[in-house]
């Protein structure tokens, strides 16, 4: 056997295919996704905005929202452009250090993310049973340590994807069947053992998800219970109250995984155009709709939106 046939290599670049199916639709699909880029990047940007601005808004709960709005900001980014680019101009190719580039900021930022949202479970969860400890439990270098925790672990678990991946020889093409890089997109074209891979990816998804959604629902049932433990009905509703912009956050990003994963092992049968667009959904459904939740649910931020537009007005 010669050295040639031993050496892994892969390929220059791969060609994004978008929408499988749907090509002769990718124009009108283009709409509203573009629409749902345009609201994700005003909305989020609004909002750290107006926490920055805002000294009153250095509190933890908005710390935690701005970080969750930097989040879905890097993943708009980080899949949009193309996206768009391989609806409107047909641009397929992208590099191959540049597809592990979008996968990893792709993988490492969603689990950012689910990290942010179990920290504004914890948030409420202080707020609302031992409101007494707030300020001490929930201090700067804690909001950091927390900060910096989501960073390290979404690192640490998706540094190996990209070498792992840069090692396999692509033999069954550079054609991507998605509109985005993905670890298991990529996986498909590569010849040898992937089964390490396989199951790598797969148990990141169920740690983060299973683990985080967990202590969510376990934070709540500890909340349910303390609110139900309150005097009047009028305090039940004002302390549940603050935790409806964190469930519409939780619902939203957690109802697209939870679909898509579903229909990946129930409807087998489904055309893979479906599975494409949930993916898709997954990933401009929660940046779009977050801002709107928080814009709209919690009074500081809502005063802070309205007085911006009485300004331009004036």
């Amino acid at each position: 056997m010669t050295a040639s046939n031993i050496t892994t290599t892969h390929p220059a670049f791969f060609l994004l295919v978008g929408i499988p199916g749907l090509e002769h639709l990718h124009v009108w699909i283009s709409i509203p996704f573009c629409f749902a880029c345009t609201l994700a990047l005003l909305g989020n940007c609004t909002l750290l905005f107006i926490i920055q601005a805002d000294a009153a808004l250095h509190e933890p709960m908005y710390l935690f929202l701005a970080m969750l709005a930097a989040i879905d900001l890097v993943l708009s980014s980080t899949t949009l452009p193309k996206m768009l680019a391989i609806f409107w101009f047909r641009d397929r190719e992208i590099s191959f250090y540049g597809c592990l580039v979008q996968m990893f900021f792709l993988h490492s930022f969603s689990i950012m993310e689910s990290a942010v949202l179990l920290a504004m479970a914890f948030d409420r969860y202080v707020a609302i049973c031992k409101p007494l400890h707030y300020t001490t439990v929930l201090t700067g270098p804690l909001i950091t340590k927390i900060g910096m925790a989501a960073v390290a672990r979404a690192v640490t678990l998706m540094t190996p994807l990209p070498f792992l991946l840069k090692g396999f020889h692509y033999c069954r093409g550079p054609v991507i069947a998605h509109c985005y890089c993905e670890h298991m997109a990529m996986v498909r074209l590569a010849c040898g053992d992937t089964r390490f891979n396989s199951i790598y990816g797969i148990a990141v998804a169920m740690f983060i998800v299973v683990l985080d959604l967990l202590f969510v629902i376990l934070s709540y049932i500890f909340i349910l219970r303390a609110v139900l433990q309150l005097a009047s009905q009028e305090a039940c509703y004002k302390a549940f109250g603050t935790c409806v912009s964190h469930i519409g956050a939780i619902l939203s990003t957690y109802t697209p995984v939870v679909i898509s994963s579903v229909m990946h092992r129930v409807a087998r049968q489904v055309a893979p155009h479906v599975h494409i667009l949930l993916a898709n959904f997954y990933l401009l459904f929660p940046p779009m709709i977050n801002p709107i939740i928080y814009g709209v649910k919690t009074r500081q931020i809502r005063d802070h939106v309205l007085s911006l537009f009485r300004r331009k007005n004036v």
